[in-house]
């Protein structure tokens, strides 16, 4: 059990559990100053030498030959020091473990005198006005358990505040030593229950949690207050206060109604596109370099992208590439005319336990029924609302029939059935798509059906192109929560077919994508123009389409105010939102998935 760990049971046991199990993380302010703290300590100038008693021990045996004694002598002590040289000194970034103990951990400092030491934690911020928390102290005695297990003579360690400069000593009592061991038997009987423990209730501490937006307290007890309890349910029972100490007080700021929105309503990053025929992507201290023939070359910095999308012939080096991908920027590539190919990512997400609760679920004839029935009903209300809203003439049939055919969507028996009533759906739909257009665009734009592959008319062209661009977010927001995109339960599993993403992206078809093209339309930033003509195909000119994928990106980072949690967020932020949501539905947390339904 890693030191750090100790610290996060003892702290939130979801926590631990979403870090070191699900292998979830984000950053928010606190962990990057927390970084900022780190980032002399984490060079690891010197290593920390062997004491005499573990030396005289390790020369008993049978000794190794001159050669291989000396090489292993340089790589455990790193310089040129005997072990007779008991001057003091200090060693960073140590690294131990212990069978016996079951930990393991890195020190961020521990000052030696002789076979006396001292190991220090950095720690962000200024200490608590009652001293250091439980899990502070529990993480450094677990370190200081640590060297005791090697041989070095340690009677407690200290916490360093760097917002002060102050170093507090912790000493390792009795009561602290058990709390240590407590809390490693605790870490080990979560992960061999395989079950994630269940959200903080109203806690402060999720105010500052950097995995907030993944843990979702607020959400999953909201949702869970709807179904019907569930007295079989297989949870951790550990007692009001397992560790016998009072908790925090609740947050005066919050009267525990409604759902408190714990993560930023949009994303500081921006999406890349790159879409100049020949154009090319180099990387130079930590910014993309851009170049297209015969313009000015642009520069991206990293750390503000979010994903990097390559239409046509663009060159991206080996050097950007393994950057972007060491950074967890997703490449994606796509024809000219944008049809999705590929992906470039690091390595994928390390939580076994969600993917493998995916397979299952998706062999699960009941569970692709309930969670289909959710698509295709939000998916109907939404364009029933779109309708509604900005149609110009009498559209009361089409209201009244997408109306029942939601109703016939929350009862379907079948994906057949579902997939007739969806069928039925976009016909009544589609046939009411050109009343939402201002009259003279009407009639410049014909439209009387949805067709693709190719399409065959500029509204349908851009359709498509929506379409793809919406199947891109929904792709990485579910990448992102570490669900597997080829892996779906409405549309089944095909060849080369991000069938999840399409899943989630079925009820934000009208509210995201249909939308825009509206309001493109309507308000002249596409006009008949940007449109060619070839093969009795039509498609968007690379100017008309810069300019919609603006628009569509300007959607993306609408606000909105989410039906089931009454918090504002933008569009691409709900798109994670739901994801996550999904990806606790399927581990069992939570019975069913909200689709996401406009008002």
């Amino acid at each position: 059990v890693p030191a750090r760990m100790v610290n996060e049971v003892l702290y939130c046991e979801r926590l631990m559990y979403l870090e070191w199990v699900q292998n979830e993380w984000a950053d928010n302010r606190f962990t990057a100053e927390g970084t900022a703290v780190h980032k002399r300590v984490d060079k690891g100038t010197r290593p920390l030498r062997k004491t005499k008693a573990v030396s005289s021990a390790k020369s008993s045996k049978d000794p190794a030959p001159k050669e291989e004694k000396g090489a292993a002598s340089k790589a455990e002590d790193g310089q040129k020091h005997t072990h007779t040289d008991d001057r003091p000194y200090t060693a960073r970034s140590v690294w131990l473990s212990s069978e016996r103990l079951g930990i393991t951990g890195k020190m961020d400092v521990v000052e030696v005198d002789g076979e006396r030491v001292v190991p220090i934690e950095y720690k962000r911020g200024k200490q608590p006005r009652l001293g250091p928390y439980i899990p502070e102290r529990a993480q450094v005695g677990a370190q200081v358990l640590l060297l005791r297990d090697h041989g070095y003579k340690c009677e407690g360690g200290e916490i360093y505040y760097a917002a002060e400069r102050r170093r507090t000593p912790i000493p390792l009592d009795i009561r602290l030593e058990e709390t240590v061991h407590r809390a490693v038997a605790r870490a080990r009987e979560l992960v061999s229950g395989g079950q994630c423990p269940p959200p903080l209730v109203d806690d402060p501490k999720c105010v500052g949690c950097s995995l907030s937006g993944i843990c979702l307290p607020d959400e999953v007890h909201a949702l869970k207050e709807q179904e019907p309890p569930d007295l079989d349910a297989n949870v951790f029972d550990v007692g009001e206060d397992p560790w016998g100490l009072a908790g925090p007080e609740p947050d005066p700021q919050f009267d525990g109604s409604g759902v408190r929105r714990l993560f930023p309503a949009r994303d500081d990053k921006v999406p890349l596109y790159v879409q100049d025929r020949g154009a090319s992507i180099r990387l130079s201290r930590g910014r993309l370099i851009v170049s297209a023939p015969g313009k000015t070359a642009t520069e991206v910095r990293v750390s503000n992208t979010s994903s990097v999308t390559l239409y046509g012939n663009v060159q991206v080096t080996t050097q950007a590439l393994r950057t972007l991908m060491e950074e967890g920027v997703p490449v994606l590539f796509a024809t000219s005319g944008g049809w999705l190919v590929g992906r470039g990512l690091g390595t994928d997400t390390k939580n076994v336990e969600l993917r493998r609760a995916q397979y299952r679920a998706s062999e699960d004839g009941d569970n692709r029924l309930k969670l289909s029935r959710a698509f295709v009903k939000a998916k109907i209300l939404n364009c029933r609302t779109l309708l509604r809203r900005n149609h110009k003439g009498d559209v009361v049939v089409a209201l009244g029939e997408l109306k029942q055919l939601g109703r016939k969507a929350e009862k379907a028996t079948s994906i057949e059935s579902l997939l007739g009533i969806e069928g039925a759906a976009a016909r009544a739909y589609f046939r009411a798509f050109s009343g939402m257009l201002k009259a003279n665009i009407g009639e410049v734009f014909q439209f009387d059906r949805r067709n693709r592959r190719p399409p065959t008319d500029p509204i349908n062209a851009l359709l498509s192109f929506s379409y793809s661009l919406l199947a891109r977010e929904t792709t990485i927001a579910a990448q992102t929560v570490g669900l597997d995109p080829l892996i779906g339960f409405y549309h089944q599993p095909r060849f080369g077919r991000a069938s999840l993403a399409l899943d989630i992206m079925e009820e934000f078809r009208p509210i995201i994508a249909d939308s825009t093209v509206v309001t493109v339309l309507n308000t002249g930033v596409i006009g008949a123009d940007d449109f060619v003509l070839g093969q009795g195909a039509v498609a968007l000119k690379p100017p008309g389409r810069k300019r919609f994928i603006q628009a569509i990106e300007r959607r993306l980072d609408q606000l909105v105010t989410h039906p089931t949690f009454d918090y504002r967020l933008s569009y691409r932020r709900v798109l994670e939102v739901q994801s996550r949501i999904l990806s606790r539905a399927i581990l069992g947390e939570v019975s069913t998935y909200p689709g996401f339904r406009v008002r």
